[in-house]
Order: structure tokens, then sequence, then C-alpha cells
């Protein structure tokens, strides 16, 4: 049985106390804790990054739990030139049905409705290029180090 997925697009200023707190705690469970990472993830300054007025957080839920996340930045937070997907998360008890995938596709439709005919840019972990390259992404770096794992930088033209 396939577990529908509830898709919610929401400003910093929009996220309701619990929201933001299981945003975080899904963060911390995967970046921080499961791949042994330990960085700031509370990386925003005031109106920068996650509290920007034009960030847009996205959360997928299913059967009233967050399972999926990722956060868009508009162009010149993360980028001076391009529109950026970052914080890419999926709950460890949801993965393997596609649900990944699913958070890609709306992420990127979200960028192409508030932000049109943009560029998106993201870093990503290297181990993960085929997964991108099969949401249109191209990689344009070579590996650099982030927080001491392999990442490359990933552009999705627009069309």
């Amino acid at each position: 049985m396939t577990i529908k997925t509830i898709w919610q697009t929401k400003k910093f200023t929009e996220l309701s106390l619990n929201q933001l707190y299981d945003v975080l705690k899904l963060r911390v469970d995967i970046f921080v804790v499961e791949q042994t990472c330990f960085y700031p993830d509370l990386d925003s300054d005031r109106d920068l990054l996650d509290r920007h007025p034009q960030t847009l957080h996205l959360l997928g839920y299913q059967a009233e739990q967050l399972v999926a996340y990722l956060r868009i930045l508009p162009k010149g937070q993360n980028y001076p030139d391009n529109v950026s997907i970052g914080r890419v998360v999926t709950a460890t008890k949801a993965r393997g049905g596609g649900l990944g995938h699913q958070l890609m596709t709306e992420g990127i439709t979200r960028c192409q409705q508030h932000f049109p005919n943009e560029n998106i840019k993201i870093s990503a972990q290297q181990h993960l290029k085929a997964y991108y390259q099969q949401h249109g992404f191209t990689q344009v770096s070579e590996m650099y180090l982030e927080d001491d794992i392999p990442h490359i930088a990933m552009i999705r033209r627009c069309s």
C-alpha cells in the first residue's frame, strides 16, 4: 500500500512551531547524526537562508509525520546568479519507495513557479550525482569537500 504524501510550501514566518521543530529534527537526525557530520545546521542569520523572506520550505507529510524536506533559496543567498535547492532529506523510515524523487520533482516545480526562468544550482554529495542527473542536473565543478564530505556543484538549466 502506497501512503499518500501531502506537500506544503511555506515561508519561514508561515511555519508553525511544531513544523519548525519537525524540520530541524529531521535535518539533524539525518545530516548530523546519521551522516556523523557535525556542522552548524542552523546557518541562518536574521533574514538570510532559512529566514530570508523569499526562501521556501517544502515539507512532505505522510500520516501527519514529516518524512521529506528541502529548502529553496532565492538568487543571491547561496549563489549570486542562481536559485538553490538544498537540505534535501527524507526520513530513514520513508526511504526505498521513490519519495526522494517525488521530493526533487516537487522542489523543481516550486522553483519554476516562484522563480521562473532561473537556473537551479546545488551543492550535491558526490555519491548522489546520478540521482540528481535523473532530475536534469549537470555537474559543473570538480569534487570539493564540504564539511569533510565530497561534493560537486550541479546546475539544472531552465527550459
